[in-house]
């Protein structure tokens, strides 16, 4: 083959074959010679490109390129999809199988020409996000949680439950985290409403953030969760911990499988009720979806104010219907009455988010939560979107605006130092939320 010219050799070289010869004698090299951790991307593409030259090929400059760098994402990364993941615009990856695979931009899903070779390709894969961790999935374990080094997560689904093939959806984690006036500079809130949810967070009132799958729930809760005041004691939950708080006085807790045996498994609602005999200031519940929703309720109730937490919903009364439900799931035989009396006593405001159909994301509803009417728990709108209309790029066009309606916890507000203008509720929509602490405190993001 060496007296053939580059383009001849790209004719007659099976590139499929290729790579598996260079992945199988790269990973033969490392078993037998395995390089320091920190060295060992150089390493393995000095190896790569040795074992290359004892091919006596000669491929043209763009497919050696090509080549190398599918290889060393197969070796090194996760394989055809690691390119997916180093794209900055992509903020999702989703793998429907071997040959079926689909990027989120910009809100828009996309599929992409991504291929793996085959189901036993996307199972390397998959093992190779969830080993270093611990974790297992298999027949008898389907379905996996996960997260990467760099905090993206990662759900995992292989056969039999995975019907056309093992799935791997990855929420990639963002590398620059969002402030909120990034926030009200993408449109997603006004700076009313910023101020006003500052204002509630340094307040302690116990905040759910709403919304459906992918509208940026986490990401809001990372910005309200950063008004927690320095000074105090945190303790954060999650099934997979992705949260980046940036104080310096916080706990961090994580769910851990079952091992192998099925035992040793610890849930959300272990650890809700261990924080409790932690002495936090703040519980953070990354997100609730089951019993753990009535030992949040009671946390709540009993002196831990300033909770902040999400559910899966796509309205504000939904979100006290799911709080419900979930309240039931914990296997207390409890009334309703007295589910939905701990609800309006325990939850000050629903936070909605939501991803609207051309993509962007928005608050759409900021509600408090008022009390009960009989078995009624009764919400009052604070501020809202209202769509208009659409524009011929299909872009949504409408007004984030106040409800002119004021909060009945305003006077914890004006405890806390914050004083709440009539402006702020839409006397003059421009105004402000005027603060009495001191304004570099103020400013602080």
């Amino acid at each position: 083959m060496s007296g053939q010219s580059p383009s001849d050799q790209q004719q007659s070289v099976d590139v499929d074959k290729l790579k598996a010869y260079l992945i199988s004698n790269l990973t033969q090299e490392f078993e037998n010679n395995p390089p320091p951790i920190k060295q060992r991307r150089q390493a393995a593409f000095d190896m790569l490109d040795e074992v290359y030259k004892r091919t006596n090929l000669s491929l043209a400059q763009s497919l050696r390129a090509q080549l190398f760098h599918d290889v060393m994402d197969d070796l090194l990364g996760y394989g055809p999809i690691q390119s997916l993941l180093d794209e900055e615009s992509v903020s999702e990856v989703m793998v429907n199988g071997p040959y079926d695979v689909y990027v989120e931009r910009s809100g828009k899903l996309v599929r992409t020409n991504v291929k793996f070779n085959d189901n036993n390709h996307v199972l390397q894969v998959i093992d190779r996000i969830i080993l270093p961790l611990g974790r297992r999935v298999d027949e008898d374990n389907p379905t996996v949680d996960a997260r990467l080094p760099d905090g993206s997560r990662v759900n995992a689904v292989v056969p039999p439950v995975a019907i056309d093939g093992p799935s791997i959806t990855i929420r990639k984690f963002a590398k620059e985290k969002l402030t909120i006036q990034q926030l009200v500079e993408f449109g997603s809130l006004t700076d009313n409403m910023a101020d006003f949810l500052r204002a509630c967070v340094v307040s302690r009132l116990n905040i759910v953030i709403s919304g459906g799958t992918g509208s940026g729930k986490t990401t809001l809760l990372n910005i309200l969760s950063s008004f927690i005041p320095s000074d105090e004691r945190i303790v954060t939950i999650e099934d997979a911990a992705e949260l980046q708080l940036h104080q310096e006085h916080i706990v961090r807790l994580e769910t851990k499988p079952p091992n192998v045996e099925g035992l040793g498994a610890v849930h959300i609602r272990d650890l809700v009720r261990n924080s409790l005999r932690m002495r936090p200031d703040r519980i953070i519940i990354g997100e609730v979806r089951g019993g753990e929703a009535l030992d949040m309720l009671q946390a709540m109730n009993t002196g831990h104010d300033g909770s902040l937490t999400t559910a899966h919903a796509n309205t504000p009364r939904d979100a006290l219907s799911r709080l419900e439900t979930m309240a039931l799931m914990s296997g207390l035989d409890m009334p309703l009455k007295v589910i939905r009396e701990q609800i309006a006593s325990a939850v000050d405001l629903i936070v909605q988010q939501s991803r609207l159909k051309d993509g962007s994301r928005k608050v759409t509803y900021i509600t408090e939560v008022a009390g009960m009417e009989g078995e009624t728990v009764v919400m009052t709108d604070i501020f809202k979107f209202e769509q208009t209309s659409i524009d011929d790029d299909g872009k949504i066009i409408g007004e984030l605006k106040p409800t002119g309606i004021r909060p009945l916890f305003s006077d914890r507000l004006i405890a806390a130092g914050f004083k709440l203008t009539p402006q702020v509720f839409g006397a003059v929509s421009t105004d402000k939320l005027e603060s009495s602490r001191s304004s570099p405190r103020r400013r602080r993001r």
